[in-house]
């Protein structure tokens, strides 16, 4: 993963193109990059997130930010409830205690 002013890429190498090539996470809006080499791919990263900030200065628009924090979430009634009683039983608020759950779950 590269990060770079709040942006975040994901990489993949392509073992028959013998090139790098990545994509920004969390936009609606499509910005890729790609390199030869790890140095190349990192630049031209953050050149795609430059040009993307320009760009969107240029049309006087905002650009998208990336994971806002603000996610909707289907649950079976049964997991809600059960999450719900836990948060309440662990003095919480049902918000907090997905967040902590999570957070634990992928190790943080």
């Amino acid at each position: 993963m590269l990060k770079y002013k709040g942006y975040t890429g994901i990489v993949q190498f392509d073992d028959q193109a013998m090139i790098f090539h990545g994509e920004i996470v969390g936009l609606r809006d499509v910005i890729t990059f790609r390199g030869m080499t790890p140095e190349e791919l990192k630049q031209e990263f953050e050149k795609s997130i430059d040009g993307y900030l320009d760009w969107c200065k240029e049309l006087g628009q905002e650009p998208e930010k990336p994971f806002s924090g603000n996610i909707h979430l289907r649950l079976r009634p049964e997991l809600h409830a059960k999450l719900a009683s836990e948060a309440k039983f662990n003095g919480v608020s049902l918000n907090n205690y997905i967040n902590e759950t999570l957070q634990r779950a992928i190790g943080e």
